[in-house]
Order: C-alpha cells, then structure tokens, then sequence
C-alpha cells in the first residue's frame, strides 16, 4: 500500500521564552489518515508544539508546512490555516452566552460564509453522532464537562479540517467523564481521520495512535508503533516514564 502524503510537518522547530528552548529543533511529519499521539512529563512541550502547529504560539526558528507549502514564513492567514488545521482544548473554548448550536454554526458561517440553514442541518448531524442532539438549545453551563468537549469536538468537524489537533481533552474531566470523549476521537480515528493527539491517557494512546512521539526536554525522545513502544521501549528515559503508570497489556 502506497504511503500516504505528508499533510502537516514540522521541521527543526525551535521554541524559546527566553529562559532557554521549550521545544529543541523537533521535526515530525503527520501523513493523511494518521493518528499520532503525543505523550511525555508535563512541561515537556507536548502543548506548546501543538500550538505552534496551529499558529498560536511563534516559533524562533525551523518550518511548518501544510500541504507542502510553508505557513511559518511571509504573511500567513492564519484564520483560513486554522480551518484545516483544527484544535479541540482542554477547556472547551465555548461562548457561555451562546447555546450549542450556535456556538457550532459561528464558524462555519461567519468565518467561511456557508449557508445557516445547511450548517444547521449538518451540526444536528454530527450532534446525533456525539448523542448530544437533544442539547442542541442548551447553553454551556447545562452541561457536563463531557458534554462541553464532545460539542467542542463537533465545532471542530463542521469546519471540515484536513486534521484534528487535540491537546489534553480529558485533563479537565471527571473520571467517569473521560470514556464517553475518548469514544468519540476512537470512532473518528475507525474513520481515518487525521489527528496528532497529547494525551497522558496510556491506554487510550496505545489504543488509537499509529505512532506514539515520546518528547522530554523539548526533544523528541522516541517514536515509533505503539505495541513496539509500550512493550519494548528503546531508551531508559522512555522505560523509566512508562513505569509511572499502570496501563493495560
């Protein structure tokens, strides 16, 4: 099967506060169809990556390309950028003064002037999918945390993105919370869609990712198949870190 083509790739990315390098040249490639799944300790630069890919945070030095053609350089329209590179937060992001359906129809037809009407029907559609149809008019607060993320997720599919950055969905979730989203991104990544997803979920990474990118001090430490990784990790970094967590074999 021929290999599929590279959609998002970063290129010796380089990060710096001014306190030293967040992230320390790190070059990834994201092809169409793939999941990959960021993990590593907290502070490691797992979200600050993910930012930079979606233009919210300036790099210093290093490349991204989408679809082939350099974003980080010359004038980047970064709101038509964000519209095929999506990002679902760790805290919703949702307008508390709108209801559900328009915090999902803002998008799509303010910022690509797609018809209300048919916008409407297809945030019904995909509300249906999440099973959250029936919270169409209801406002954020009404809802659980699982709710606000799942319709966070939907808001982030009608704007038809060419791929999905997630970055830690669950870390604002209740326990028993965490499934019903983690259901949602496993049935889109059945579907083929393009994520590149920071989780400290370990069995959930192990279950969706085609690869899993371990990153500490800003590096890329390892990479590679998730059955590989899990079980026979190649660096002591990678084995010391996975020992702080009990995931299922």
């Amino acid at each position: 099967m021929a290999e599929q083509p590279i959609l998002l790739e970063a290129k010796n990315i380089i990060k710096d506060y001014g306190s030293g390098p967040v992230l320390n040249e790190v070059s990834l490639q994201i092809h169409k169809g793939e999941v990959i799944v960021l993990i590593g300790p907290s502070g490691c630069g797992k979200s600050t990556f993910l930012r930079c890919m979606n233009g919210l945070e300036s790099i210093q030095s290093g490349q991204i390309l989408l679809d082939g053609e350099v974003i980080t350089e010359g004038k980047t329209d970064w709101p038509k950028v964000r519209q095929k590179i999506g990002m679902v937060f760790q805290n919703y992001e949702l307008f508390p003064h709108m209801s559900v359906i328009d915090n999902i129809v803002l998008g799509p037809v303010k910022v690509q002037g797609r018809d209300k009407k048919e916008v409407i029907k297809e945030a019904e559609k995909l509300l249906e999918r999440v099973g959250l149809l029936e919270k169409k008019d209801a406002f954020p607060r009404q809802l659980s945390g699982g709710q606000k993320q799942r319709v966070a997720i939907v808001r982030a599919l009608i704007l038809k993105p060419e791929i999905l950055l997630f970055d830690e969905v669950t870390a604002a979730l209740d326990p028993e919370m965490v499934r019903e989203v983690l259901d949602v991104i496993l049935e889109l990544a059945s579907e083929e869609y393009t994520m590149l997803i920071v989780t400290h979920e370990m069995q959930f990474a192990r279950a969706v990712a085609d690869k899993i990118v371990f990153i500490d001090g800003g590096k890329i430490v390892e990479s590679g198949e998730p059955e590989k990784f899990f079980t026979q990790p190649e660096t002591d970094r990678a084995r010391r870190f996975l020992n702080t967590f009990i995931y299922a074999k």
